[in-house]
């Protein structure tokens, strides 16, 4: 062993270890927490830079029926199909019970740290840099997407009615969307407050019609009861004809991916949190209300779905895009009701509508979180008198030029191809949504901090709520595309779009941790506490005691 030199000894004469650590001072400490609280001040800056223009009433009834549209009015059929009446219920069932944790763990990060961004912000905030710059990208790719493709439903769904070029309902339904989205976040907001009353009216009105049908109402005079559930294929399917308990479970498998469809954007209550009055108390109360929604809106409506349309109807698998291939229209032609058809259409096109303002309103935050963070350009940050980011609407507003693919046989191939890798990215955003708030409540665990006591709200049932999504998420993941791997099933646009997106992200992380250095944040040092003292020291004002018929009011207060 080499001699210890003087120069290898500490001021106490005493030789250091390999195991000694340099300890953290005093004044070291403090100012580390000084340059947290700072941070986070910084951050929350961003609340008075925008509009406060979404109210209470605004952010319940977008997290009520925001979400509802053509996955649940259109494409719940296809369930039925594939999963059969009890299959299609307990997938449904399932996944609303998984997203609820997701929900929860949005809200409660929202809440504390109320930042335009969602889940991009917290996962540079709670968990790693490089995280939310592949999640962003990623969500951001989603949108650019998703945008043209709401525009080309809505076009498609005015053909219901009348039949022109669908160039001229593209150019115009464009045209309604960025009219609201360059303008107050209040009109958005009084828009979708507007969408989502006549949704909730839709979903009880063709539950109550379901019921009239199914017990002998309708003018048929027929009562079915619980005749689809057993004949002719009883409560679950054989799928792709694969015989016995195995061909079920894969059909009852299979229809995850229409409820992952059904359930998707469930999670953005926080995508505007600066842009909303009193968030501390308009998040909590919109995340409590997650069970409401889902039991309400998805799994009894889909129960009545199976009620009231045979799994062997072929009508079911048809695409049209229009309300001609929902199973409550199919169901209420069936048993001679007239007018259903058309009251559905005019609910599923403002559902198209809400959908993509929603998109847009959603993507430009969080293409303004990225950026003030540095993980997209500084432009983006940019905000007009209106307190809107409008360059990030403005990139978005190019890309609706997508929608003109859908009028060329070839160019429509290509953007189906793009609409398939965007439908994974809601799983994978559910994962990384699980991921980050897992830190998020460990850090909290670390640092002793009493969730229940401390934060502005705290999420019942975790963390195992959480752990049981996360599991459930990454085997729907690897498991999604199952049917390419079934002998003469093999589909290479189904394997893409299956498998493309996780190993995208990936990628993307590694190479941005890789040069920009970043590290995943220890426990002990996620900026937890001071966006605690911001709370305390910028109390919200508590709300009004409610009184004569304004508590009778469910829906918003």
């Amino acid at each position: 062993m080499s001699p210890i030199t003087n120069q290898s000894l500490d001021n106490n004469g005493i030789a250091p270890t390999s195991f000694d650590k340099k300890v953290p001072s005093h004044d070291d400490i403090e100012m580390q927490k000084h340059k947290d609280v700072e941070n986070v001040a910084g951050q929350l800056e961003e609340c008075h830079e925008f509009k406060q223009g979404l109210h209470q009433r605004h952010i319940q009834m977008i997290a009520l029926a925001g979400t509802v549209g053509t996955g649940l009015f259109l494409s719940s059929g296809r369930a039925i199909v594939n999963a059969g009446p009890l299959g299609a219920f307990l997938a449904y069932a399932i996944i609303g019970a998984t997203v609820s944790s997701v929900v929860f763990g949005v809200g409660e990060m929202g809440a504390l740290a109320p930042l335009n961004g969602g889940v991009i912000r917290y996962a540079e905030i709670f968990c790693d840099p490089a995280l939310a710059f592949a999640n962003g990208w990623n969500q951001v790719y989603s949108y650019i997407v998703s945008i043209p493709s709401e525009i080309v439903a809505a076009a498609v769904i005015i053909e219901f009615w009348v039949t022109v070029n669908n160039a001229i309902w593209i150019t115009v339904l464009g045209l309604l969307m960025l009219s609201t989205a360059f303008i107050f976040v209040r009109v958005y907001g009084e828009l979708e407050f507007g969408f989502s009353i006549l949704k909730i009216m839709l979903v009880i009105g063709i539950n109550i019609m379901a019921l009239v049908i199914t017990c002998g109402g309708a003018p048929n005079g027929e009562s079915i009861g619980f005749a689809y559930w057993k004949a002719p294929y009883g409560p679950f399917v054989q799928y792709l004809g694969v015989g016995g308990s195995l061909g079920r479970f894969l059909g009852f498998w299979k229809t995850f991916d229409n409820a992952l469809f059904a359930y998707s954007g469930i999670e953005n209550i926080t995508l505007a949190a600066a842009e909303t009055r009193n968030p501390r108390q308009s998040i909590p109360m919109a995340a409590r209300r997650i069970f409401v929604r889902i039991l309400l809106f998805y799994v009894i409506t889909i129960f009545m779905v199976g009620l009231i349309v045979s799994s062997a109807n072929e009508n079911l698998l048809g695409s049209t895009g229009t309300a001609s291939q929902s199973p409550f229209v199919i169901a209420a032609r069936d048993a001679g009701i007239k007018v259903i058809p058309s009251i559905i259409n005019a609910v599923v096109l403002t559902s198209a509508w809400s959908s993509g303002n929603s998109n847009i309103l959603g993507g430009s935050r969080i293409l303004y979180g990225m950026a003030t963070q540095g993980h997209a350009p500084a432009i983006f940050k940019r905000i007009n008198r209106f307190g809107v980011p409008w360059v990030a609407v403005a990139l978005y507003a190019i890309f609706m030029a997508l929608g003109y693919m859908t009028l060329s046989s070839s160019a429509s191939t290509v953007f189906t191809w793009l609409q398939d890798l965007v439908s994974i990215s809601t799983l994978v955003n559910w994962i990384c949504i699980c991921v980050v708030y897992l830190r998020f409540y460990y850090g909290c665990k670390k640092q002793g901090i009493d969730r229940h006591r401390e934060l502005p709200w705290a999420a019942p049932f975790q963390p195992y709520t959480t752990w049981a999504s996360l599991i459930i998420y990454i085997l729907l993941f690897f498991t999604g595309g199952f049917t390419t791997f079934m002998h003469g099933h093999w589909s290479t646009e189904t394997f893409i779009s299956t498998y493309f997106n996780l190993p995208f992200i990936v990628i993307v992380y590694v190479v941005y941790k890789l040069w920009f250095k970043t590290k995943i944040i220890p426990l002990a040092e996620i900026p937890i506490r001071p966006f605690i003292e911001s709370w305390h020291n910028n109390p919200e004002p508590e709300p009004k005691p409610k009184s004569g018929l304004r508590r009778l009011n469910v829906l918003w207060s």
